[in-house]
């Protein structure tokens, strides 16, 4: 699926200038005077990034910006304004803009910013596709894998498991081997590294014993 650059503006030939400029370089874009315009148009699931305009009538960028949080978190903001500050500019970025650029900015600077914007968006689509995987094959495990797994995370040897959950140590083998196949790791270090992945142990603070 084409990124699709979506440029959020009130101001009228800013707006026009900005989405031919863009096209001609061969990209996707979608063009919106209001944020709650934006909003109610864009699609959360594509890929591509928005430019939005700090000052507008209505929910400023900022408003905007937190809405995106909520809604679409992967989509990267670059933020474009004629009035820019040093304080806008750092609660922009605290709050996950990806870049801050005057409205004077040069083409090459805008092209540039949107390139790592739409590089960012892609690690982090990759990234989240990767944790959906992996809580997937979790969720896959029976209830009694589940049981093992989450013990022998966290570094519990066959025979403590045996005894916390009331059955044999042959059969803890079992389920480790079983629990292994369904997430497709080979070591102990890839298991644990799913489980910090999907937030069922803290990897700094807890590790498994040998």
């Amino acid at each position: 699926m084409k990124p699709v650059i979506h440029i959020v503006d009130d101001d009228k030939s800013y707006r026009t200038a900005t989405a031919r400029l863009l096209s001609a370089h061969g990209l996707k874009v979608e063009a919106y005077e209001s944020g709650d315009q934006f909003l109610a148009r864009f699609s959360a699931c594509e890929p591509g990034c928005v430019l939005l305009d700090l000052q507008m009538p209505g929910q400023s960028g900022l408003q905007i910006q937190r809405r995106l949080c909520e809604l679409a978190p992967l989509l990267p903001v670059v933020f474009l304004t004629g009035e820019g500050d040093i304080k806008t500019s750092v609660e922009a970025m605290k709050a996950g803009a990806r870049d801050f650029l005057e409205k004077s900015s040069s083409a090459a600077a805008l092209m540039e910013a949107i390139d790592r914007a739409l590089i960012q968006y892609e690690r982090q689509r990759a990234g989240h596709d990767r944790l959906q995987a992996q809580r997937a094959l979790v969720a896959e495990l029976s209830p009694r894998e589940a049981e093992v797994f989450r013990l022998f995370i966290r570094g519990r040897l066959n025979k403590q498991i045996a005894y916390a959950l009331g059955i044999s140590e042959r059969t803890v083998k079992v389920h480790r081997h079983q629990v292994m196949e369904k997430l497709g790791v080979s070591s102990l270090a890839e298991a644990v590294s799913i489980a910090a992945n999907i937030g069922l142990i803290d990897q700094d603070t807890e590790s498994p014993a040998g």
